[in-house]
């Protein structure tokens, strides 16, 4: 059955999408879901838990990305996953980083579907919860068409629950991960052909979407659309997906209550030995294009990242915007 409560996520991201930033988001929107960074399984399995996967509750529903290769230690991590109250575990089969590649997982396991496959499997047999996929149309030479059935496949008939699409190919020999995410081109038909020919599994589209009403349009071809860096550089789009995708009321946002719940929770951070630029770095294009938007970024770049800075400098960077403008625009 199509999950129709995911229609909209915000991607997991390296160095981007940690409990900080998850915490934020979770302010904007009610409904979209959220994943983290990805945390490779041996880290789970060995490493400090509460630091790698410790996240507030008002954070669901939010799942946990984890990279692996080795089908036991994936399925214990999702265990470890599923203990701490992930609603979703999923293998990250699209990376293209370095580290990734000399770990064998993320993009390169779409060379080998049926290690895939196995390793879904095993997670399956471990947890309650979803197990999903996330990958590319292919890497390096492969030929998308067969690569990606050839992957959707092998996970569906391992028991996934739902695969995400970044509808590029990854070059892991000649292009960096920044180029990655830039320059091959993207083929959201590549997606929507997988969609048309699995129309009761959930197939959800990722890569260059950068405003909701995009997203919208590709929910004519797919079952959820994923937002990357325009959630993250231009966070205020989220405060209207649950107008648009999830029946919520259209009203003004209440910017108010994101102050006090932002600045209430970067005070709890300092209090147990955090920086508030921790948290403050994820804001700093909530308010992009705005009046008073530069200062509010100065505040947080700047003022906001010096030692001993307090809660109280995130409210001087909000007193700086002039939210009159914000409210109407989330509206």
């Amino acid at each position: 059955m199509i999950n129709q409560a995911h229609r909209i996520s915000v991607a997991p991201m390296m160095d981007w999408t940690d409990r900080h930033c998850r915490f934020f988001h979770r302010q904007l929107t009610t409904h979209a879901l959220l994943y983290t960074e990805m945390v490779v399984a041996d880290a789970v399995i060995h490493g400090a838990r509460e630091r790698l996967l410790g996240f507030d509750e008002v954070e669901h529903p939010v799942a946990l990305q984890l990279g692996g290769s080795d089908a036991a230690k994936l399925a214990e991590a999702a265990r470890v996953g599923e203990a701490f109250g992930y609603d979703e575990i999923n293998l990250n089969v699209g990376c293209p980083s370095d580290r990734v590649q000399s770990g064998t997982f993320g993009a390169c396991l779409m060379k080998v579907p049926d290690l895939v496959a196995t390793c879904v499997a095993a997670m399956k047999a471990a947890v309650t919860v979803p197990v999903t996929v996330k990958c590319r149309i292919g890497v390096d030479e492969q030929d998308p068409e067969p690569a990606l059935d050839a992957l959707a496949n092998g996970v569906f008939d391992a028991g996934a629950d739902a695969l995400w699409v970044h509808a590029r190919k990854a070059w892991l020999e000649g292009l960096s991960p920044k180029e990655n995410r830039d320059i091959p081109p993207l083929d959201y038909n590549r997606v929507y052909r997988l969609k048309a020919g699995k129309q009761n599994k959930f197939i959800g589209i990722n890569g260059g979407i950068q405003s909701l009403d995009e997203a919208r349009l590709h929910l004519d071809h797919a079952d959820g659309a994923m937002l990357g860096r325009a959630a993250y550089y231009t966070p205020g789009i989220l405060a209207g997906v649950d107008a648009a995708f999830y029946g919520a009321r259209s009203e003004a946002f209440d910017f108010a209550a994101l102050i006090d719940a932002m600045a209430d929770y970067a005070a709890r951070h300092i209090e147990r030995g955090g920086r508030l630029g921790h948290v403050t770095r994820h804001m700093v294009g909530l308010f992009h294009g705005l009046p008073g938007a530069r200062r509010y970024r100065q505040i947080l770049s700047t003022d906001a990242t010096r030692p001993g800075a307090g809660a109280d400098m995130l409210k001087m960077a909000f007193a700086a915007v002039e939210l009159g403008g914000a409210a109407a625009e989330a509206a």
